[in-house]
């Protein structure tokens, strides 16, 4: 498959292997390849974006809707996104302030049921299920730990009483789960940022690395 390429495909893995490495030269020093990749970058995100709000929202959420199926009430949603665009001209900037109210207010509601719902509900329903749940010695084992973190972490946020005493041990006790949490985090992001660095290592290693055996 290798030798079937053409220039176009030579061409993208070169453009590719040249973009990756003008990112990674920002480990030496700040440089104008790492600057021209993160603008490239920038812009090509930027447009994607505009491109799949456009589709995405505007055509298949406003205008095919309201053309296709009628639905003219949509013309008011429409017109509050309109108005987001005041802001570009400084004299009616204000008007602007009404669809952000809206749109502040609508979505403060939604992720509120959402976190309720998605959130709040299930955690607690995992924490109690966890006892109900739990079979063995090593299964009640966890699920005192999670109800004992779980108490621990909230009592650590409630603020209305000094830590003192018992609830200052317990709000110690919850900085150690905090601190776990953030552990596990952290290491799942480093983990993730691995294995994109490993991608991209393979593809200098073996398709930059197979052009380059081709041309040279």
């Amino acid at each position: 498959m290798a030798e079937s390429m053409t220039f176009l495909d030579h061409f993208e893995i070169w453009l590719r292997a040249y973009l990756i490495l003008s990112l990674f030269s920002f480990l030496y020093k700040d440089n104008r390849f790492y600057k021209l990749s993160e603008h490239v970058f920038a812009g090509l995100s930027a447009g994607y974006y505009v491109g799949l709000i456009w589709q995405t929202v505007i055509v298949q959420q406003l205008i095919n809707p309201m053309f296709d199926e009628g639905e003219w009430v949509l013309i008011i949603p429409g017109m509050l996104g309109v108005l987001m665009f005041a802001r570009l001209v400084p004299k009616w900037s204000w008007v602007s302030r009404v669809s952000l109210a809206f749109v502040i207010g609508n979505t403060a509601g939604i992720y509120l049921m959402n976190a309720l719902h998605g959130l709040i509900f299930k955690q607690l329903y995992a924490t109690m299920g966890s006892i109900s749940n739990s079979n063995g010695f090593a299964g009640v084992l966890l699920a005192l730990v999670v109800v004992v973190g779980v108490i621990s972490t909230l009592v650590y946020f409630y603020f209305s009483k000094e830590h003192k005493g018992v609830v200052g041990v317990t709000a110690k006790v919850g900085i150690w789960f905090i601190m776990i949490a953030f552990g596990a985090h952290f290491g799942f992001t480093v983990m993730g940022r691995i294995s994109l660095l490993i991608g991209r290592a393979e593809f200098l290693f073996y398709e930059w690395g197979g052009s380059l055996g081709q041309i040279f």
